[in-house]
């Protein structure tokens, strides 16, 4: 089951899964747009939301659900109790760190119900945890992982409005095996991520869980490249950070979200490749750095969260929370349409 298929990576999810020979349930909250979705690529619909759920009727018959409707802070926990209740696999593509977290909080539970849940098998955060143990792989000591992308495409209006409600939250690091909330522009430094040096800052990207249960690393940051007057500004808004949780003030930049395109078109995707760069060290000094050229990140989230189903369809995983790299091996991103090599430095 394709949850969430009438989004807008939902939808490109759907269409692929149907050239590939596959026959998903398409679901959703939408009934026009599931049932009109389905109608067109000959799929078997099912409407429901999640407050609420009963799986022996909204999942019956499903061994897996690909969970695409966000913000994933407010429908992955009820979609992952559904998938327990109900025996299937789970398999989202969020890049929340705290539905990452909560994901690896029922890792008995998914154990005892046999089944695998496995949060981020999209962008969020199938590359980067790629490098992350690719690194660990190559400097088993690390004791400090520092992770990043480049990546120059526009953002889906899902994707914006899940950063809405993540301005509240502020920054995110992990020290000393701890996450911890931190202001924006936490830190910043010079990196190459894989087209020469620029200036990047960190982001509470979903690494910052995700990679310490990939490698056990517990000194972990992610980041992205970003002007100097951006950085200023966001450094400026730290001091009325606290407003952006007000319920008027979500409201109107998610208004202004609603007034964007969906998200980039065919020839935006196509032209608009992503850098993903990584750099572990140890206590001794050592330093080993990563670095993979993939598709835009909207084409990797198809192809990725793809793979993964096929994976679990076709031959049984061990049961449990788990992250994609430790499911799929450190050199997956290596198999996706539009990816180079991983090298290692």
């Amino acid at each position: 089951m394709i949850y969430g298929a009438n989004g807008y990576t939902g939808e490109q999810i759907a269409r692929e899964a149907v050239r590939r020979g596959h026959t998903p349930i398409l679901a959703g909250r939408s009934r026009d747009g599931v049932e009109a979705l389905a109608r067109e690529l000959a799929l078997e619909s099912r409407v429901f939301a999640l407050d609420g759920i009963d799986p022996a009727v909204a999942l019956a018959g499903v061994t897996l659900v690909l969970h695409c409707a966000g913000p994933f802070s407010a429908t992955a926990a009820p979609m992952i109790r559904a998938c327990l209740a109900g025996r299937a696999h789970y398999l989202d593509i969020t890049g929340e760190v705290d539905v990452f977290e909560f994901a690896q909080r029922q890792d008995a539970a998914a154990r005892s119900a046999d089944v695998i849940v496995c949060p981020g098998v999209g962008f969020d955060v199938v590359p980067t945890d790629c490098v992350a143990l690719a690194l660990k792989e190559a400097l088993p000591d690390a004791t400090h992982l520092a992770l990043g992308f480049d990546g120059r495409s526009t953002w889906s209006r899902g994707t914006a409005r899940t950063m809405v409600e993540g301005l509240r939250q502020g920054g995110c690091v992990r020290e000393r095996g701890t996450l911890r909330k931190v202001s924006f522009g936490y830190r910043d430094r010079r990196i190459d991520f894989g087209a020469g040096e620029k200036l990047a800052m960190t982001i509470p990207w979903g690494d910052v869980s995700t990679a310490f249960h990939t490698t056990g690393i517990p000194n972990i940051e992610v980041y992205v490249p970003i002007s100097p007057a951006r950085l200023r500004g966001l450094r400026r808004l730290n001091r009325v950070r606290w407003a952006l949780a007000w319920p008027v003030v979500q409201r109107w930049l998610k208004h202004r979200v609603s007034r964007q395109p969906a998200g980039p078109d065919a020839d935006e995707r196509a032209t608009t490749p992503t850098c993903v760069w990584g750099e572990a060290h140890d206590a001794a000094g050592r330093v080993v750095t990563a670095r993979v050229q993939t598709a835009n990140g909207y084409t990797v989230t198809v192809h990725a969260s793809l793979g993964v189903t096929e994976r679990l369809l076709a031959r049984p995983a061990a049961a449990g929370a788990t992250t994609p790299a430790r499911l799929m091996g450190a050199r997956y991103v290596e198999t996706l349409p539009g990816s180079g090599p991983l090298r290692i430095d």
